[in-house]
């Protein structure tokens, strides 16, 4: 679109103002009469250092390129792509299988029973959806809220591996079979779920999804239970950075 690079950038510098969030992407026309404010603290020079600012306007951009993306059939029947929200410097990054019904008509992720069920989780923990990064695998609803076919996952792929890649999350957390898929493809969610592996500088955990514990009430203990070992794991993680990965590896059994 003509003009694209202008409301990202001031989009980008909005950001500024509230940078535990990243909602506002695709929806620029919201905060039209926050322009002259934006532009303001630009000629002031305010805000963050370079590089956390460079941070920032990748993951906007990103979000933006999400926001418009039609590689996939799902694009024609969605009402809002759902790229993702939380701080871009998140030590946590959870990824659950595909927006539904709620998140998309706002944009945002986990926003129905099941997002419900996870603030409660986070809040078990002493943490909140601000402290953490969540997103999903593929962007767009499903239809009838199926599964994510073959050809959805990949057409999402990068939008995923970019997200990673810009957040450099110590902890990912994969919530369902299908982001659990992403690193463990060949697994059983319920023979592996709780336990973390080391792949390479980030430590991936697998859950149930939320979702599962209300459909299947037999399952909320394992997920409750699991959610109360993150403190104990982020801890490790952030006491190995530098560590030979194979001592990691041997540390992180100890769970």
């Amino acid at each position: 679109m003509p003009g694209e690079p202008t409301w990202l950038c001031l989009l980008t510098k909005l950001r500024l103002e509230n940078p535990c969030r990243h909602r506002f992407a695709h929806d620029p026309p919201e905060f039209l009469d926050r322009i002259p404010l934006a532009q303001e603290r630009l000629a002031s020079g305010g805000g963050r250092s370079i590089s956390q600012e460079a941070i920032l306007s990748k993951l906007t951009d990103l979000h933006a390129q999400i926001a418009a993306c039609q590689k996939c059939a799902l694009a024609q029947g969605r009402d809002r792509a759902v790229p993702g929200e939380g701080p871009e410097d998140a030590q946590i990054m959870f990824i659950g299988e595909a927006p539904g019904y709620h998140e998309n008509r706002l944009g945002r992720p986990f926003v129905g029973a099941a997002g419900k069920f996870l603030d409660k989780l986070l809040a078990s923990i002493d943490m909140q959806r601000d402290d953490v990064y969540i997103c999903n695998v593929i962007k767009c609803r499903p239809p009838n809220n199926r599964d994510p076919l073959p050809n959805e996952v990949r057409a999402c792929q990068p939008y995923l591996d970019q997200q990673v890649e810009l957040i450099k999350p110590r902890l990912i957390i994969t919530l369902g079979r299908h982001s659990m898929s992403q690193y463990f493809p060949k697994a059983t969610i319920s023979k592996i779920h709780g336990v973390p592996k080391n792949l390479g500088d980030v430590i991936v955990l697998p859950f149930f999804h939320p979702a599962a514990a209300l459909h299947q009430p037999k399952y909320r203990a394992d997920i409750e239970r699991d959610f109360l070992k993150i403190p104990r794991i982020l801890a490790q993680a952030s006491g190995l950075e530098g560590t030979p990965p194979d001592q990691r590896a041997e540390q992180l059994s100890l769970f």
